[in-house]
């Protein structure tokens, strides 16, 4: 059977996905060291952060405008071989020359977020062009792969800090760079499927196919905005706004908001169909999720509100890509790269925006006249606005995917 042949190749792209998570986890958990260790200030450390950012999103549109020049098997096999070697500078670059660790900690950012950018343009084609009785399961999975190595992460290193030390903590990340040279062997290894790269449509067909990913790319930027302002402000929110001590809040939130955000995408992999209403049912329980996180005063209520977004959100980026695939016909590696950028562009817009909402708030007299009423402080009040704020990111994604569902309707006679 055909769908045998490629059975390896799947198998390489989840573990793949599941050992470059590091990429994204393991940065943010050494900020304070570098702080401490290398004296790297945070307005610099931000910039690390800026420069991921913008390295994936170059990446997306490079793909999105020029993917018929690459070779996407070979670029393929060589993205894990870039993790290693960005996490292997990352690593040694401080340690060997701590004078000059910041250029050491940015030049490894730079090669790792390439790999980042490359993964998530080519990963989620891959894995469509693998012939599958369940290729909208295989979507899921593979998505749902990211949410469990960040978890994984969390706890390896957590550990590891606690019997070790963080002063050690360039011993973590190389073992954390030999992880992807695995993927980089079972790539070289495995057969690969034929991707296609462009579409050779009539005038009307492109415009009917780019009016369609056009929708889609709303949709998941939406969608990622609204996963990833919880994900990035969860621990900071739970610690100032619900005061939970930090190492709570980071274990029973952002541990359990990692869960969930797997295991929804886990749930779909098995049980999941029809994928618009999925959407629906994400963006309605996020937008619920935001407004009792901004407006209950129970701390047990907006905990739970917080950690619940995880499972509401879990399937709005890859269940875009799905909802693209059914309706969008024969997407090809532009296609994905445009989501990608859709989808990076919201993770980073939206977490901002919110930090401007709190810090504008927080130091208005209408916090202060607000936080005199409800026995809070003008930083409560802050956060709590911002996260009322954000609940306009899944609230016009419901509006958009009701859009959507009509258009697509109209154009292809089903939903």
């Amino acid at each position: 059977m055909v769908t045998n042949n490629f059975r390896r190749t799947r198998a390489s792209c989840f573990y793949a996905y599941l050992a470059m998570s590091s990429v994204f986890s393991l940065p943010p958990l050494l900020f304070v060291t570098f702080h401490d260790m290398y004296g790297v200030s945070y307005t610099l450390l931000g910039t690390l952060v800026l420069v991921n950012f913008c390295t994936q999103l170059t990446i997306d549109l490079i793909f999105t405008f020029f993917s018929r020049h690459f070779n996407i098997h070979a670029t393929v096999k060589i993205m894990p071989l870039l993790t290693s070697l960005g996490l292997v500078i990352y690593a040694v670059a401080p340690a060997l020359f701590p004078q000059y660790a910041y250029a050491g900690l940015l030049a490894g950012t730079f090669l790792f977020s390439v790999s980042a950018g490359l993964s998530e343009v080519l990963m989620s084609p891959l894995v469509a062009a693998i012939p599958s009785e369940h290729p909208e399961r295989d979507m899921s999975l593979l998505h749902s792969l990211y949410a469990w190595g960040v978890v994984t992460v969390v706890i390896i290193s957590t550990i590891f800090f606690q019997i070790f030390g963080t002063q050690n903590w360039m011993y973590l990340t190389l073992f954390f760079a030999l992880l992807p040279l695995v993927a980089f062997w079972l790539f070289a290894t495995s057969p690969m499927p034929d991707m296609q790269v462009g579409h050779a449509d009539g005038a009307n067909g492109r415009k009917k196919r780019w009016t369609g990913l056009a929708f889609c790319v709303g949709c998941i930027f939406l969608g990622s905005a609204a996963e990833n302002t919880m994900s990035n402000w969860i621990s900071g929110f739970m610690e100032n706004a619900l005061h939970i001590p930090k190492a709570w809040g980071d274990i029973f939130g952002m541990a359990l908001f990692g869960t969930l955000l797997g295991l929804g995408r886990i749930l779909y992999a098995k049980y999941g169909r029809n994928i618009s209403n999925v959407l629906l049912a994400g963006m309605a329980g996020a937008t619920v999720c935001y407004l009792v996180a901004g407006l209950s005063k129970n701390v047990v209520f907006a905990f739970a509100a917080c950690v619940l977004t995880g499972f509401c959100t879990s399937m709005l980026w890859p269940g875009t890509l799905i909802l693209m695939e059914e309706k969008v016909e024969n997407p090809g590696v532009t296609a994905y790269a445009l989501m990608a950028a859709g989808g990076d562009l919201g993770a980073s817009l939206a977490p901002q925006l919110m930090g401007i909402v709190v810090d504008t708030v927080s130091v208005s007299a209408f916090a202060d006249n607000m936080g005199a009423k409800l026995s809070m402080t003008a930083e409560q009040v802050g956060l709590k606005t911002g996260m009322l704020t954000a609940s306009v990111y899944p609230i016009l994604g419901i509006v958009l995917l009701l859009f959507v569902k009509r258009y697509f309707k109209k154009q292809n006679g089903k939903v």
